[in-house]
């Protein structure tokens, strides 16, 4: 439990200094845009790249916290025991997916990236770094998951 408390504090942490830093980079790109007449060449870019990693870093923390879009119509229909059984079946089904989508095809994206040196065209930041998110994201959601299903 206390592992998990560390993992939810340090991501929260890590999406609060993200979106705070895509803040201060947005603002830059308005200020030099506008006020100073010459737009700064790699504002567009690392907000594009932040905003890959809130998203997919805020999908595994909302997913560890239980806050993720659910239609619960049906399932309030049930017993409580039928409802503790379809949640399962979901946790494992989301563990599938994130364990396919994320783990596998994210690991073999990063690796892919790595092998041929992409690298990004204003900040040169190598883009398996980018992509490292989406492997990472899926593994925090499989950990989220399968503590979700130990706890039932």
């Amino acid at each position: 439990m206390r592992l998990r408390a560390t993992i939810d504090k340090i991501l929260a942490n890590a999406l609060v200094i993200l979106m705070a830093v895509m803040t201060l980079n947005v603002l830059w790109q308005v200020f030099s845009r506008f006020l100073l007449g010459a737009p700064s060449s790699f504002t567009d870019e690392l907000a594009r790249y932040l905003l890959i990693w809130i998203g997919i870093l805020g999908a595994a923390y909302v997913s560890g916290q239980n806050l993720h879009v659910a239609i619960d119509v049906l399932p309030k229909k049930f017993s409580e025991k039928t409802q503790r059984r379809l949640r399962a079946i979901v946790d494992w089904l989301v563990i599938l997916f994130a364990f396919c989508a994320f783990v596998i095809g994210g690991s073999r994206l990063v690796y892919i990236v790595y092998v041929l040196e992409q690298h990004s065209p204003a900040l040169q930041v190598p883009l398996a770094l980018v992509y490292l998110v989406i492997p990472v994201s899926g593994v925090l959601i499989i950990y989220y998951k399968i503590f979700d299903l130990f706890k039932k």
